[in-house]
């Protein structure tokens, strides 16, 4: 494993409490950092806190991030954050855009897009006032594509995209880098989520034959969070197995 130093810095992840939050945690820790979990599981939150403390400085606050003022109290109790990754989400139902539930559709927007905003919105002025900060986006291959009978989750992760060039323009001129990267899909709990159909049409699409690791997704973003990572911002970072090449 190639050594990442993130010494010194304090980094909150979101859906830290599983998955690719979980993966990042445990790179964060073994480059250094000191890591705050927020999920809105508050047994599953505590569990992956007592397995990662042994790894290093791990605290943990249940937050709902489509829940602004939630968002704003867990912010407070964080403290100074030099890194923000934005990995909590949810992927909303399988079925055709006509057929789509308003409710479905809109509730996977105020996870994957709102939560995304309301997160930023929060530790964007902190970082400003330190000059320096650095925030990865966890978008999907979907938001560069277009997965069908996936209208809710695609649109939402093209709007982080969007997003995540809006703001890295925005902060381009302070100390703070905005980034994003677009995996192909990971097998994790997501998949619960999803029909066998919908998991087998996102493999088809891979080149490569297989679903990214959560541990190679932590490798990228581990090098985004660093200091090394100063002369791009607003940026996009496949690591789709070769299904997207521009």
């Amino acid at each position: 494993m190639n050594q990442i130093d993130l010494k010194g810095k304090t980094a909150v992840i979101t859906g830290g409490a599983r998955g690719i939050g979980y993966a990042v945690a445990e790179r964060f820790l073994a480059s250094g950092a000191a890591v705050v979990l927020w999920d809105m599981t508050a047994d599953r939150l505590e569990q992956s806190k007592a397995t990662l403390a042994a790894q290093g400085a791990v605290s943990a606050t249940v937050v709902d991030i489509t829940d602004e003022a939630q968002v704003l109290a867990a912010a407070k109790v964080a403290g100074p954050v030099d890194i923000l990754v934005n990995s909590a989400g949810i992927t909303g139902p399988n079925q055709k855009t006509w057929e789509y539930s308003s409710k479905d559709f809109r509730a996977v927007q105020e996870v994957n897009l709102m939560g995304t905003f309301h997160c930023c919105k929060a530790l964007v002025p902190g970082m400003m006032a330190r000059n320096y900060g650095r925030i990865i986006n966890i978008a999907s291959i979907a938001g560069k594509d277009g997965n069908p009978n996936a209208p809710a989750y695609s649109a939402s992760k093209a709007a982080v995209i969007g997003l995540t060039k809006s703001l890295g323009k925005e902060l381009a001129q302070t100390g703070i880098r905005v980034n994003a990267i677009t995996p192909a899909a990971a097998q994790t709990e997501m998949f619960a989520q999803m029909t066998q159909a919908h998991i087998d049409f996102m493999l088809s699409k891979i080149p490569m034959n297989r679903f990214v690791k959560v541990e190679e997704l932590a490798a990228m973003i581990a090098w985004m969070a660093s200091e090394e990572c100063s002369f791009t911002t607003g940026a996009v970072f496949d690591i789709s197995g070769g299904r997207a090449v521009y």
